[in-house]
């Protein structure tokens, strides 16, 4: 470590150049997007710079650690006011969260508070790139999660658009409504397509988990031939193009007379839900004791007696893992059901295709709120299976 990456004053304070134009190159990404959003970018990139740059100054240097709280909560009311001159209510809203952060981020790097959680070694390219390394991850987060967080209060619009009204923007009650929901929860065409996908999805889950499940630990087995090749083969509907794959299921049911069934849809869906659960069962399987299953032999169990008593309890996790994916894939799959089903067997994100494509239903926004919530809560699931499965195989801390 050399001299110049512990260069702090007395007090605790990093030197004004550093941490000055650190805050103000904050400021001026903030100021690019506020400028944007009133006509100017370049003056919002440069306003944000300069009024940055002179808060920072001011709270490190002027007010210091003596009267942060205060300086924190003036640096608060400061923007949420600028927010309400430019942009009202949400404005306010907007300013206010900009004023918290800020008010924290000239602290926390001005009072050299960023290394406190890091090993003293560490030089100035290393710490940085510890956090340039977390700006990224966070800013490819936001770009894939952003179009999710608008779609949730554009389904509380109470005007049937697909944009955000006046009335909206500025906070207006009036504005918001359940419209949508209530029209989903009583619209006929709508209830028979959930009802629909109520019935495919489980049943699929099922025969997913059932042959997924079987196939996994039989590929597991280091004896069985040609297991790299098999598995490959198993996988491949998560590879090749879902379009493809619709195609030659369609193809193929209609001479099995499935094509347009209520069985043709639920086994199209099983293929495409199987590599799920066969890639999950297989991670669990890494981590199995299979002496516990000669043990069990020894003992005189029979092989179906020493899978369920011995062997699923341990994988379980990973068995409703895939089995949690393989419902959700079929829940959500919208082209094979295109090719394989009818219109008996609408399904509700075919519902959702058809609303976008032949009448502009704001209903499709409240559905895809619900699925989104859905899909959180499933997910959720996963990852408290999956820490699980990790301390019964003794990978983490109980």
């Amino acid at each position: 470590m050399v001299a110049s990456d512990i260069v702090i004053t007395e007090t605790g304070r990093k030197p004004a150049g550093f941490y000055v134009p650190v805050v103000a190159a904050a400021g001026a990404f903030f100021g690019v997007f506020v400028g944007a959003a009133n006509g100017s970018t370049l003056m919002g990139l440069l306003g944000g710079a300069v009024i940055l740059a002179v808060l920072a100054f001011v709270l490190v240097d002027v007010l210091g650690t003596g009267q942060e709280k205060a300086g924190r909560w003036g640096s608060i009311a400061l923007f949420a006011v600028a927010g309400m001159l430019l942009g009202g209510v949400p404005g306010l809203v907007v300013g206010g969260l900009a004023g918290w952060f800020f008010g924290w981020f000239a602290y926390w790097v001005g009072f050299n508070r960023y290394r406190a959680k890091l090993v003293p070694y560490l030089t100035s390219g290393q710490v940085l790139w510890y956090y340039t390394f977390r700006v990224i991850c966070g800013v490819i987060f936001f770009f894939l999660i952003a179009p999710i967080v608008v779609v949730m209060p554009l389904s509380f619009n109470a005007e049937n658009f697909f944009t955000f009204t006046p009335e909206m923007l500025r906070f207006d009650p009036e504005g918001y409504s359940f419209k949508h929901y209530r029209d989903f929860f009583n619209n006929p065409d709508w209830q028979q397509a959930l009802w629909n996908s109520v019935r495919i999805a489980p049943v699929a889950t099922i025969l997913s988990v059932s042959f997924g499940t079987l196939a996994a630990i039989g590929l597991s087995q280091p004896h069985v031939p040609f297991r790299r090749a098999i598995m490959a083969i198993l996988i491949s509907p998560m590879i090749v193009p879902l379009i493809i794959s619709a195609a030659g299921m369609y193809f193929f049911y209609s001479r099995l007379g499935l094509q347009g069934t209520y069985w043709g849809v639920v086994l199209a869906h099983a293929v495409l839900g199987i590599p799920f659960v066969i890639i999950t069962v297989t991670a669990t399987l890494v981590g199995f004791d299979r002496s516990l299953t000669r043990a069990a032999a020894n003992m005189g169990a029979n092989p179906v007696t020493t899978f369920f008593r011995v062997q699923m309890p341990l994988i379980l996790p990973g068995v409703i893992s895939g089995g949690l994916f393989a419902f959700i894939t079929s829940f959500d799959e919208v082209v094979v059901v295109l090719f394989v089903g009818s219109a008996g067997q609408k399904t509700l994100p075919w519902q959702m295709f058809t609303g976008l494509r032949e009448q502009i239903s704001p209903t499709i926004l409240a559905v895809a709120t619900i699925l989104v919530g859905i899909s959180i809560a499933l997910l959720t699931t996963v990852e408290l299976l999956r820490r699980r499965s990790e301390r019964l195989r003794g990978m983490s801390p109980g």
